[in-house]
């Protein structure tokens, strides 16, 4: 799971594996596999690094890959 901010200031917890498109509209706003959306103030560059660090912690993506 990923923590994100809401618009309003609170926190959201998701599933990274499930979602399917970031988009950039000037907020982010986030598609899950299951069609729902989510609108957060995050960047898509944000989010791109939270992801990675996820898949790291959980063993998806090498921890040597970071660096290159």
């Amino acid at each position: 799971m990923i923590r994100l901010t809401r618009l309003n200031g609170s926190d959201l917890w998701i599933n990274a594996l499930l979602i399917e498109t970031v988009e950039a509209t000037p907020d982010s706003v986030i598609t899950m596999s299951n069609g729902h959306k989510y609108v957060v103030r995050d960047t898509p560059e944000e989010l791109t690094e939270q992801i990675a660090d996820f898949l790291r912690t959980i063993g998806l993506v090498a921890a040597g890959q970071k660096g290159e």
